[in-house]
């Protein structure tokens, strides 16, 4: 379990010096060129449908821990080699400052006027249609996208490397290759989902089978955001009570069974309001409100949700840290 510590530590570390810098081999960028590839022989096969979403998904998840196997392997063999091997497949799985690192520029062009570059920013992270949003359409979605991002991109990669090292030590098997192993795989069916998890005319079927995987290995950790994001709210001096009043109210508006609990919380606690008419490509989805915020929402919230899941991100490690401390 001290391998674990030490792991997800120098992890989060390299995230925070290093960010997430992207390159050809990079680890997520990987699995995206194997989905597309196989997606792409799918379908030439007829496999279009359900079943051939079944097959991306298992195969895709098959294929990394397969790769994932000759880390292990590493581990068993030259023991510093493989911990160096995890710590880095950790790290490439732990998107915590590329929240930001999207999210800032667009404060920065929104606050210089310079709308169309802001535009162009955001349209490079959300699904939706930016070409026709207002400066204030631009920071709800951005401000949107660093709450749903901060689970799905940081704390359920974290929460499902601490499931690993917790089912490893109970079920007697070597902590860390388990606990980089969940995480890897984690981010396989995230990725999945990132790509295929549509409701539209061709993945409507096809991504069914990676938009459940990742409900549902985002369920746990969706819900154990809002205790620290409500932490990161004390620890700001923003809406605590807000902040956990309109995450219990408002958590389920989202179309989403996951993404509402961060998003609401969020939205508590710097008093503002998420969610509303979206227009995508194509047509317009009309999304409930959450929050009760009656303020504008000004590139300043934006520096404030990041200020804010900053807080909430070490929070969350630290804890982590702890549990596992506790459990060696």
């Amino acid at each position: 379990m001290i391998e674990c510590a030490v792991i997800l530590a120098t992890a989060f570390v390299l995230d925070l010096v290093l960010g997430d810098p992207m390159y050809r081999l990079h680890p997520v960028r990987l699995m995206g060129h194997q989905i597309a590839w196989l997606e792409k022989r799918l379908f030439h096969t007829g496999l279009s449908g359900f079943g051939g979403g079944l097959v991306l998904a298992s195969g895709t998840v098959a294929c990394t821990l397969g790769v994932f196997g000759l880390f292990v392997w590493l581990w068993y063999v030259f023991p510093a080699g493989g911990i160096a091997g995890f710590i880095f497949l950790v790290y490439s799985c732990t998107g915590f400052m590329d929240l930001f690192s999207h999210a800032l520029p667009i404060r920065s062009a929104l606050a210089a006027d310079n709308t169309k570059n802001a535009r162009m920013l955001l349209q490079r992270i959300v699904g939706r249609d930016a070409s026709r949003l207002d400066e204030e359409g631009i920071a709800r979605a951005a401000v949107e996208s660093v709450a749903e991002n901060f689970v799905d991109g940081f704390l359920a990669v974290v929460f499902w490397f601490a499931a690993g090292a917790l089912a490893a030590l109970a079920a007697g098997l070597p902590p860390a290759p388990t606990a980089a192993g969940f995480a890897i795989a984690y981010r396989a069916i995230n990725t999945l989902d990132a790509m295929v998890g549509y409701k539209n005319i061709r993945y409507e079927r096809f991504g069914t089978a990676s938009a459940r995987a990742d409900d549902m290995l985002n369920f746990i950790p969706a819900r154990l955001s809002m205790p620290v994001i409500a932490a990161a709210a004390l620890a700001c001096r923003m809406d605590v009570r807000g902040c956990l009043r309109i995450g219990i109210s408002d958590r389920l508006k989202h179309v989403s069974p996951n993404a509402g609990h961060a998003e609401s919380c969020v939205a508590g606690a710097l008093s503002i309001r998420l969610g509303g008419p979206v227009r995508y490509p194509g047509k317009t989805v009309d999304k409930p409100w959450m929050g009760d915020g009656t303020g504008d929402i000004s590139p300043g919230h934006i520096l404030d949700a990041c200020r804010l899941v900053f807080f909430a991100g070490f929070i969350w490690v630290l804890f982590i840290l702890f549990v596992l401390a506790v459990a060696a």
